[in-house]
């Protein structure tokens, strides 16, 4: 049996080109400024549909953006379940209902073309505007809501408004076509009435519309902003303006709370939730507590200046897929360099995303540190400064296990977390790097039958680490490195009959034979050049290299996918796919979920890389194959 009428969108399978549906719009624009002498009505109609129809998207889009900024509205969230990739799929066309409004706001054009030589204000239109809404509007919204929640229309209609787990600006435009028309005509009784009657304005169509998405956007916010004591000093305000709160109870029980924006109407039809004002005060007087203490989190940092905008407050959409680096991102970087600045200035880590995994909360915060900024000698101590306040807080909170990604935990910086114990003796919660398992990771996706590998950045911490197991291992490692010293001192650490399979190299052209490179100091194109035909290159370095060349392989960074019992995971961590995380925010979590109590950091225990990967296979992680065995 097919869909009911009205039910999916004319244009569900055009993607981005439904946006060329508002090709006529701006043709009969650019039609008018080169061939007409003076725009005609219809031109001023058209681009007052294009105007409105991006501030409406602005609405839409600044609401979203403050209502994913948790490290402002975490103890104001009135659900606490996050938003994952299933909903944010599910609405991805949240904006469908633009385009039909403008379609039928043109056909109003047709039906009352003197709209286009309104007034720019008339405050008598206003008031018309407001009395009919509340007299027409309100209590016809009212009626229809109620009738979509009988067994037909809800089924075929309205169940996919309701579909959404968790409440968020973009579901208030996530419905059905139906819906949509019904709700254009409701939106449309004051601005046609008071303009028939003598009184509109241009203002006032403008302000209308644009305040009634704000107020249906509040409504499905997910997070309470209005405080209780206004309504305890005021106490007729309930019945003139709904909260988050009031509108999440509808949606949670369905049978109750059915007003546009004016409780007044439920009071009057007898279907007004009776808890509704207790949980408003229940959830206003969280807003100044301390929330649910997360188990694990992980500190994270910016890379640069496009990838900043990679975060769930910005764009939901692009933080819910891999990052890569898009033209439409440009015209933006002024803005990230201003947020940059403003970072800086505010210097605190912030709450950027959460998800549970096996019942417990694990964050991610980020240090207000750009990439570039970590290789500059004057910043180390203000970026340690920012790492230890962020620690300092985890153990104040409670938090059982910080992990540090990738430049947090630099070896220059402060020797891999080992700065911040040793400053602090008596920490509580657990700092952890993660290397072991990002050394595991990528140990277990070296072939068996590997005999001779080439390692890059071979003294580092997760360098040293890779060649003494691959020697126990009775791999041949060539270590690149000119540090001699250095090279004895790692050399001397392996069993004794298990020395000769470390071999320095202080140059590239050793490893002209050897298919097998795994890198952790950044190579440039002609270094890669050394590298013999079908090599494949593992890498643990940050950011990764350039796949320069076509007949090689090349791993992307150590990661892993983790459970799909995960909920509430949305946005996706960096250039890893959707579920997947880096190795070293894995370990993290491992390390929490096995309760260990012991600190990791500094130098990594090669007798633990095993037990590490044991452990993150018993809780369901998998590991991630990130390269294509295919030549490109």
């Amino acid at each position: 049996m097919g869909a009911a009428p009205l039910s999916t969108w004319p244009w569900d399978n055009f993607g981005l080109y439904k946006y060329l549906l508002y090709g006529p719009f701006l043709g009969k624009i650019l039609h008018s400024r080169y061939y007409e002498e003076e725009s005609s009505r219809a031109t001023i109609w058209c681009i007052n549909i294009l105007i409105l129809y991006t501030l409406r998207f602005a609405v839409h889009q600044a609401w979203s953006s403050y209502s994913n900024m948790l490290f402002l509205v975490r103890n104001r969230r009135i659900s606490q379940q996050g938003i994952d990739f299933q909903q944010i799929d599910k609405e991805w066309d949240w904006d469908n209902f633009l385009i039909l409004q403008a379609f039928m706001a043109s056909l109003g054009f047709i039906m009352f073309p003197e709209t286009t030589s309104l007034p720019s204000w008339d405050t008598r239109g206003v008031i018309a505007a407001i009395l009919l809404h509340i007299l027409v509007s309100e209590p016809l919204y009212y009626c229809l809501h109620k009738c979509f929640h009988g067994t037909y229309l809800f089924t075929h209609y309205h169940s996919l408004h309701h579909s959404s787990t968790v409440q968020h600006p973009f579901t208030a435009g996530h419905g059905t076509v139906l819906e949509h028309i019904l709700l254009g005509a409701v939106m449309g009784v004051p601005i046609l009435g008071a303009c028939m009657i003598g009184y509109g304005s241009t203002a006032m169509i403008y302000g209308y519309v644009l305040m009634f998405d704000f107020l249906r956007c509040l409504g499905h916010s997910n997070v309470e902003i209005l405080p209780h004591q206004l309504f305890q000093a005021l106490p007729f305000l309930r019945y003139l303006i709904y909260t988050p709160t009031y509108h999440s109870l509808h949606h949670s029980e369905m049978k109750s709370n059915y007003c546009l924006f004016m409780p007044l109407f439920d009071a009057l039809g007898n279907t007004l939730n009776k808890d509704s004002w207790e949980k408003h005060t229940e959830i206003s007087l969280q807003a100044g507590k301390n929330g649910r203490v997360p188990d694990f989190v992980f500190l994270a940092h910016v890379v640069d200046m496009t990838a900043a905008l990679h975060v769930p407050f910005v764009w939901r959409s692009f933080s819910s897929t891999p990052f890569r680096t898009r033209l439409f991102l440009l015209p933006y970087l002024p803005l990230s360099f201003v947020s940059m600045l403003a970072m800086w200035a505010y210097s605190k880590t912030f709450l950027v995303s959460f998800y549970y995994l096996r019942g417990r909360l694990h964050q991610t915060w980020t240090v207000p540190r750009f990439g570039f900024q970590y290789f500059l000698p004057f910043a180390a101590k203000g970026i340690n400064e920012r790492i230890e306040e962020a620690i300092l807080r985890a153990d104040r909170l409670g938090v059982k296990v910080i992990s540090l990604a990738a430049l947090n935990k630099n070896e220059a910086l402060n020797g891999g977390g080992t700065l911040f114990v040793n400053k602090h003796p008596n920490l509580k919660v657990r700092v952890v790097h993660g290397n072991t398992l990002t050394a595991a990771v990528i140990l277990h996706d070296i072939p068996e039958d590997v005999t001779e590998v080439f390692l890059t950045g071979a003294t580092s911490k997760l360098g040293r680490a890779i060649a003494l197991y691959l020697c126990q291992r009775r791999v041949r490692v060539l270590m690149l490195t000119h540090s001699t010293e250095r090279f004895q001192k790692i050399q001397k650490e392996a069993p004794a009959d298990c020395q000769k399979l470390l071999v320095q190299v202080t140059k590239y052209q050793a490893a002209k034979n050897c298919k097998t490179w795994i890198v952790g100091k950044w190579i440039t194109p002609k270094e890669q050049n050394f590298a013999p035909p079908g090599a494949h290159f593992h890498q643990f370095v940050v950011p990764p290299i350039l796949p320069f060349r076509r007949d090689c392989t090349y791993g992307d960074l150590a990661a892993m996918k983790l459970p799909h019992d995960v909920q509430g995971l949305g946005n996706c961590e960096y250039t890893m796919e959707r579920g997947v995380v880096h190795a070293c925010h894995a370990g993290g979590a491992v390390h929490s979920l096995e309760g260990w109590s012991h600190h990791e950091v500094g130098a990594i225990d090669v007798h633990r890389i095993d037990v590490v990967w044991e452990a993150a296979l018993k809780h369901g992680l998998k590991p991630v194959t990130t390269f294509n065995s295919k030549l490109t």
